[in-house]
């Protein structure tokens, strides 16, 4: 009776020096880091832009009676609010950190295993960010909302019926903006999910 087969099959044994295969090689996620960062100094530097020249001046009519002039020009800037002007500088501070992540992200392009303590840094700085990006960008949107519906419970007249420009320009700048904090949100997530695959 033939030891390596048995008796109602007929098929081989296994071998005693049978091996599990290796596992899979880790997937090294800092190119699509480096797009993400990429598209986000992107977005952030062109709301930037966009922020920063939302001025326009319009001649505003006035009740004085004749011989006063009738109308008087005022211009509207984006420094006339203090949720503008922090939404400069938490766009400002994004671009920053986008360059400085971005570097850093294409330098470890080549590690096939970066090391779990800057995982954990990029993602606390990430979701720092993040929340700044969000806090930013819904006080724009809501002083925004304001100078296009005004309000008339406390007689805050809208403001978008005279400057439209200006108006465009900050809309613009609101959804920009969202799309980088929506970015930022992604690279957390990418980010946990490599530092959960370094851990396993």
């Amino acid at each position: 009776m033939d030891v390596s087969t048995t008796q109602d099959s007929g098929k081989t044994a296994p071998e005693t020096g049978y091996s599990a295969p290796p596992p899979p090689p880790m997937v090294n996620y800092f190119g699509v880091d480096f797009a993400l960062r990429l598209l986000l100094f992107a977005s952030s530097l062109s709301a930037l832009l966009v922020m920063v020249t939302s001025k326009q001046t319009e001649l505003i009519p006035t009740s004085l009676p004749p011989p006063f002039p009738v109308s008087v020009s005022r211009a509207a800037k984006f420094n006339h609010s203090p949720a503008f002007i922090y939404m400069v500088a938490a766009l400002a501070v994004t671009c920053f950190y986008s360059i400085v992540t971005m570097l850093t992200s294409a330098l470890v392009i080549s590690n096939p295993l970066p090391s779990a303590k800057m995982l954990f840094n990029m993602i606390l700085f990430d979701a720092l960010m993040a929340g700044v990006m969000a806090s930013a960008t819904g006080a724009t949107g809501g002083v925004a909302y304001i100078g296009l519906k005004g309000n008339s419970h406390v007689r805050w007249n809208k403001i978008c019926n005279v400057y439209d420009k200006f108006c465009r320009h900050i809309g613009a700048t609101a959804a920009v903006s969202l799309v980088a904090s929506i970015i930022l949100v992604v690279l957390v997530v990418l980010s946990s999910y490599s530092l959960y695959r370094r851990s396993r």
